[in-house]
């Protein structure tokens, strides 16, 4: 029964940080890292394609790095501001209530990449 609940919320995962690619303000790595420690704990073969799959590189690289390097940080954060206030500004209408759930997304992934992902090293000249 366990194994069926990890690999149920480690495919639930998997959507979340396949959405966090496309979607401002939701993280993907953190989603994808959880979803490969529910792989591991359920299903060697769902964490080997996972981390064989196009989502694998952001596991590897936070792995390489330890965390995040500031200069990714600032980029998410970058776009992810600009993804949300163009989103919430732009293409949702003023009287709408989805403007201030937008914003508030946006302002939990900021939060999240700032504060709960650790710092990884820089890539030497050998990354």
């Amino acid at each position: 029964m366990k194994r069926i609940v990890y690999i149920s919320l480690g495919l639930l995962a998997v959507g979340l940080g396949t959405l966090g690619v496309f979607l401002p303000g939701l993280p993907t790595t953190p989603f994808l890292l959880l979803a490969s420690w529910l792989f591991y704990r359920s299903s060697p073969s769902l964490q080997q394609w996972l981390l064989a799959s196009w989502l694998g590189r952001y596991i590897r690289s936070y792995h390489r790095r330890g965390g995040m390097t500031p200069t990714q940080k600032a980029g998410a954060v970058g776009v992810m501001t600009v993804m949300v206030l163009l989103s919430a500004f732009v293409f949702i209408d003023g009287g709408s209530v989805t403007r201030p759930i937008v914003l508030a997304v946006g302002v939990v992934g900021v939060i999240t990449v700032v504060f709960a992902v650790p710092n990884g090293k820089e890539p030497d000249d050998s990354d």
